[in-house]
């Protein structure tokens, strides 16, 4: 009887210790699983709020892009609504309405730089003004300016803004620094120094070769030789005609000689620059989950 009670008890405390280990082993997968969500919620919040984040950089940048530019009008807020976004007309912007950007320093302060409007103008016919038959002034292109722009008119604002580029201060840029190769533009400019200079070349080619300039993004050199005899006050003028000219000229290589009837037989090698234009795009980031 007392090996009875014995056995049974045994097979109670058996069968209590298995509930007990199914019921640990229970909580054990419920807390892993608790834990598991936990986790998984806490990373898809973390990641969503990365990607906030970089959503909310991505439109301050854009915002302040077009802000420093001065394509738009600015916003009511840090940043442009998507409202303002559709109504913005950048071709019914003046530049009073833009200031302190790149546009309204380009119209309004580099247009009338005097040190730059003291490179002569050249002949052009849309730079006259009918009313005076002479070169337009910068302030009769910013009274015009100014009239295009309180009319409301998107066409005589653009016209009036191409007005300024061509006849004001600002036609001098394109000069100095092309955003493109053109060899015979160069040429021209080489051969009006000689004869500004009181002279003609002997040879005047370009070398057919470009190259990087280490000195900024899409910066090229082109390259030219040229040539001339004469006597030593007309290459000494040429030669400050080069140093004084708006374009910029970098003489590389020169060799000089004494001729027989007392004239310099000066040749070199001489480089400019032009750079071309720079395109903005836009770039996609990827975010991945974790900041992998």
């Amino acid at each position: 009887m007392a090996k009875e009670i014995k056995l049974g008890k045994r097979a109670k405390i058996t069968q209590a210790q298995q509930y007990m280990a199914l019921a640990v082993f229970g909580a054990a997968v419920f807390l892993g699983a608790a834990i598991a969500v936990v986790i998984n919620s806490v990373n898809k919040i973390t990641f969503s709020a990365d990607i906030i984040t970089a959503q909310d950089q991505a439109i301050v940048n854009f915002s302040d892009t077009i802000k420093n530019i001065g394509i738009c009008k600015k916003p009511s807020g840090k940043v442009y609504s998507d409202d303002e976004l559709k109504k913005c007309s950048p071709n019914s912007v003046t530049a009073s309405d833009v200031p302190n950007t790149l546009r309204s320093n380009i119209l309004e302060n580099m247009a009338s730089n005097t040190a730059l409007a003291s490179v002569p103008n050249q002949s052009n016919p849309d730079c006259i003004n009918p009313k005076t038959s002479k070169n337009y002034t910068y302030k009769e292109l910013e009274d015009n300016y100014a009239a295009a722009g309180e009319s409301k008119d998107e066409e005589r604002l653009i016209a009036a803004s191409n007005l300024i580029k061509a006849c004001s201060s600002l036609r001098v840029i394109p000069d100095a620094l092309p955003a493109f190769k053109n060899e015979e533009a160069l040429l021209a400019s080489i051969d009006r120094i000689f004869r500004d200079s009181g002279t003609e070349p002997e040879s005047l080619s370009p070398t057919g070769e470009t190259d990087w300039a280490p000195f900024g993004n899409n910066l090229y050199t082109i390259s030219v030789r040229l040539a001339i005899e004469s006597g030593a006050g007309t290459v000494h003028t040429f030669l400050s005609n080069v140093e004084r000219s708006i374009r910029n000229f970098n003489i590389e290589r020169a060799t000089i000689e004494w001729s027989s009837n007392n004239t310099i037989n000066f040749q070199a090698r001489a480089t400019a620059y032009y750079m071309l234009p720079s395109n903005l795009s836009i770039s996609d980031k990827t975010i991945k989950p974790g900041g992998k």
